[in-house]
């Protein structure tokens, strides 16, 4: 049968608490942070340190040292840690955890921690290989009666044709790459290229010819690939270490009734033995050695770092050390606390041995025009109309009680609006919204007065 479309299979990026960030909003040539860029407002002192925190990474000077934000709740802290794996470029592996992720019932502490390390270390691998390459023209999938019997169809085999700039070639494939190309999904106007050797199939792009169309699936234009269909080209492939820990470490099981209930029956997280990772390690060095591959360190984001305790921590102290350490940026918004499971007080809750290796950027609280000016972006970014008088009356209850709360009344204001008939944001809407909700300060104040129960 025809083909006519193949869903892609890209990340869709939904409209998430930071979607506005893009970056630090730095000035190029100076250095020095803008009042609003790149979707970040203020915290200009904060900004341009994270901006010598990139410097240093894209030098690679960063080694065994790590990023510390400080400040109160709603401050910025995550928004600064986007902003710096924004500017680092997309290449780059970014991977964010939180501190009490690390409590878990099946796995150790320190797996988790080593797991999140090795996601955010990348390698990228060059290799020249012969591979078919150009514009999908076409896309059949010749279907046959089951051989097994029974009233299903198997694929016999798919027939693809490409267009390059030097002429056009049909292959008749094996039925196994039609899953790669659902996978990639590939669809007539894609530009790819599938390895003669191993069959694997690569999505590179939409095709130019296709940019006046209205198409959102495409996440980039790519032009007509030159020379030949057939030809040898250097293939750039992009995996983390943990990629390559969870591809070796999966037992390749056979597809018979048998194997599939014994893979049902495992339990669904394993750890990967220290064993296979040192093996792994020991591959990867060779590649590095021979310049077939390059090690990409990424960027480890640890919020609620004093959720942490001291087993975590002693193990940061000799993963820093390690010579395949990614760069981390921690995140607290704790002054001198106990350090979890000591009696000891120390600052944010880290021991001192591990605070000697980190640079600490200190974030301070938002301003009334800065908070109008956040608001401003999230509504943009929401799509939510408000009225100037409106965003002044969310900025003061921000100050009275967190710009997060002060964001989150954005979508319940537009609710009331749409409920009188208007698209707009009005005053009224805002204050009407903060009658109907309790913000935490005020609940806490409630229960402090109240003895044992609400009254």
């Amino acid at each position: 049968m025809k083909i006519e479309e193949v869903q892609s299979t890209s990340k869709a990026t939904r409209v998430s608490a930071h979607t506005h960030v893009k970056g630090l909003g730095l000035d190029p040539k100076t250095g020095e942070a803008t009042p609003i860029g790149a979707g970040l407002v203020g915290q200009e002192q904060a900004r341009e340190a994270c901006g010598l925190v990139v410097d240093l990474i894209r030098s690679r000077k960063m080694a065994g040292r790590a990023l510390l934000l400080a400040g109160a709740p709603g401050t910025g802290k995550t928004a600064l840690a986007l902003g710096i794996a924004q500017d680092l470029g997309p290449k780059v592996p970014f991977c964010p955890m939180v501190g009490s992720e690390v409590f878990s019932s099946e796995v150790k502490k320190t797996e988790i921690l080593m797991e999140h390390f090795r996601r955010a270390i990348g390698l990228r691998i060059r290799e020249n290989k012969e591979v078919y390459e150009g514009e999908v023209t076409e896309l059949t999938v010749e279907e046959t009666e089951d051989p097994l019997g029974g009233y299903g169809r198997s694929i016999s085999h798919v027939v693809i044709s490409l267009k390059s700039t030097k002429g056009t070639k049909t292959l008749k494939l094996d039925p196994s790459i039609h899953d790669g190309l659902t996978k990639e999904g590939v669809s007539v106007g894609d530009v790819m290229y599938i390895e003669a050797n191993s069959g694997a199939v690569k999505r590179v792009g939409r095709s130019d010819a296709y940019a006046t169309e209205f198409d959102l699936e495409a996440e980039e234009y790519v032009p007509l690939p030159k020379g030949d269909v057939h030809k040898k080209k250097e293939v750039v492939q992009d995996v983390t270490l943990h990629d390559l820990d969870v591809a070796n470490a999966r037992p390749q099981g056979g597809k018979d009734v048998l194997s599939l209930m014994a893979a049902m029956g495992k339990a669904k997280k394993t750890e990967i033995t220290e064993k296979l990772r040192t093996e792994i390690n020991r591959v990867v060095n060779r590649y590095i050695d021979q310049g077939v591959a390059e090690l990409i360190p990424g960027v480890l984001f640890i919020d609620e770092v004093h959720m942490l305790d001291i087993e975590c921590f002693t193990y940061l102290n000799r993963s820093l050390e390690s010579t395949l350490s990614p760069i981390v940026v921690f995140a607290t918004n704790r002054g001198v606390c106990r350090i979890r499971g000591t009696d000891v007080l120390a600052p944010h809750g880290i021991p001192m041995d591990l605070l000697d290796r980190m640079v600490i950027v200190r974030t301070v609280q938002y301003s009334a025009d800065e908070m109008v000016q956040i608001l401003s972006l999230r509504a943009t970014v929401e799509g939510i109309e408000v009225e100037e008088s409106a965003l002044r009356l969310l900025s003061d209850i921000g100050a009275r009680t967190s710009l997060r709360y002060a964001v989150q009344m954005l979508t319940p204001a537009r609710i009331v609006a749409e409920t009188s008939g208007r698209t707009t944001i009005s005053e009224d809407d805002v204050k009407d919204v903060d009658l109907l909700f309790v913000d935490g300060k005020r609940s806490g104040q409630m229960l402090a007065t109240a003895e044992g129960y609400l009254s």
